[in-house]
């Protein structure tokens, strides 16, 4: 079956755009021959694509064919660069990394590619969900905790994220007199990153072995997570590599006996032979292996 590109181009941009009207905008083009294209591919097919949804979203056979729309358009602006080519408005790449990877070591990784023009779209996802934004062609590549392959991409490992229980000072002195204990986090408030984040219940499973519910704040920044718990909202787990500036000032200790939990990461992308690609792959493994264990 030949699927016109210019299907696979109508369909990226709706789910981009989010409706018809404005991917008709984008396209200069009318709703009607964006509608229209969507049909014919959804005739051709003999599927549905698209759940005509505000925004709209793609169906399990439109994310088969959003990742082909998104890995023609990284094929073809790779093969204009190496031709010396104008293709305009060079296309993102777009990745998903998890919130404490982008708050730390991420950013400097793509610094040097940003320098030259490369432009990046990031999604903030946790480590343990951002493979659904590959499966669903959303990215091209991600940061995850699964080791696991998403069918058409390959995996390299790239360390462990070490997280380490810390306060401020003064909430362990109220709240953990006897240290870090059992009995203690049965009513110390702690502070979880969002309804997602399973580091600290981890933690009062691993010592309690009981279902506890202690009064949980919710606080989805990295940057606001770590003060938070520096202005004594309650305790987490935090990357010292994170927060050294707290610790040296002491706003931010870590709580005994020690706990820590190391979340291994992976670095999962599309099995394409694109160069541009595989310099950014290549510059995230490189800054991963300085920071992380």
């Amino acid at each position: 079956m030949d699927i016109a590109s210019e299907l696979l181009v109508t369909l990226a941009t709706v789910v981009d755009a989010g409706t018809f009207d404005a991917a008709a905008q984008r396209l200069r083009v009318t709703p009607s021959a964006v509608s229209q294209r969507i049909k014919a591919l959804e005739q051709q097919l003999g599927r549905v694509v698209l759940e005509r949804t505000k925004p709209v979203r793609p169906t399990a056979s439109g994310e088969v064919l959003l990742r082909l729309a998104r890995q023609i358009e990284r094929l073809q602006a790779d093969a204009c660069a190496a031709l010396g080519l104008e293709i305009g408005e060079t296309p993102s790449v777009a990745l998903a990394v998890n919130a404490d990877s982008l708050a730390t070591w991420f950013l400097p990784a793509l610094a040097p590619l940003a320098a030259e023009g490369v432009r990046f779209e990031l999604f903030r996802e946790d480590q343990d969900h951002t493979v659904t934004l590959l499966e669903d062609g959303s990215v091209m590549a991600a940061v995850t905790s699964s080791a696991d392959p998403v069918p058409g991409c390959v995996v390299s490992r790239l360390g462990g994220m070490e997280y380490v229980a810390m306060a401020a000072p003064a909430f362990r002195d109220r709240w953990f007199p006897q240290g870090f204990t059992a009995d203690a986090l049965a009513t110390a408030p702690l502070v979880d990153f969002d309804r997602r984040d399973k580091l600290q219940s981890r933690v009062l499973r691993r010592l309690t072995r009981r279902p506890l519910d202690p009064p949980r704040h919710f606080v989805p920044s990295s940057t606001d997570f770590a003060e938070a718990a520096a202005l004594g909202f309650g305790w987490v787990m935090l990357p010292p590599l994170q927060v050294k500036a707290h610790l040296a000032a002491g706003r931010l200790v870590r709580l005994q006996p020690a706990q820590s939990i190391t979340v291994p990461l992976y670095w999962q992308q599309w099995r394409l032979e694109s160069p541009l690609l595989a310099r950014v792959a290549a510059a995230v493994v490189a800054a991963a292996a300085r920071s992380l264990a």
